[in-house]
């Protein structure tokens, strides 16, 4: 489900932030120990605010396809407390997704590192 990355409603926006923060705290008071380290970085929502696509980043890249399969079962359940504490007339379906973002910001970091550091030495 691919959703526009730009939200032009202040609306949709403010669901989004909302349900970012709503999430983070469900997956906290979860006690799958699969999903301790994750962090929910970004939500994208529909403009009707039925669609939402939740991305997040866990430290240990090895655990990613693990930790999806987790959240992919437990969407019913985090659901169903996000339509408990958000007042929404449709709680949005959910889906989850990576966030790459961390990790290419990671690889470009690295990569800079090593361009300094290739500098550092031609100049000696």
């Amino acid at each position: 489900m691919k959703i526009r990355k730009e939200m032009s409603y202040p609306r949709s926006a403010r669901v989004a932030e909302a349900i970012r923060e709503e999430v983070s705290e469900i997956l906290s008071k979860l006690k799958d120990p699969r999903i301790e380290m994750i962090t929910v970085t970004g939500v994208d929502i529909s403009p009707d605010l039925r669609c939402a696509v939740i991305f997040a980043s866990v430290m240990n890249a090895s655990e990613k396809e693990s930790t999806l399969k987790v959240l992919k079962k437990a969407k019913g359940h985090i659901r169903t407390e996000l339509g408990k504490k958000l007042r929404l007339k449709f709680v949005p379906d959910l889906e989850f997704e990576w966030d790459e973002s961390i990790e290419q910001g990671a690889r470009i970091s690295k990569i800079l590192h090593h361009i300094h550091e290739e500098e550092s030495g031609n100049q000696q």
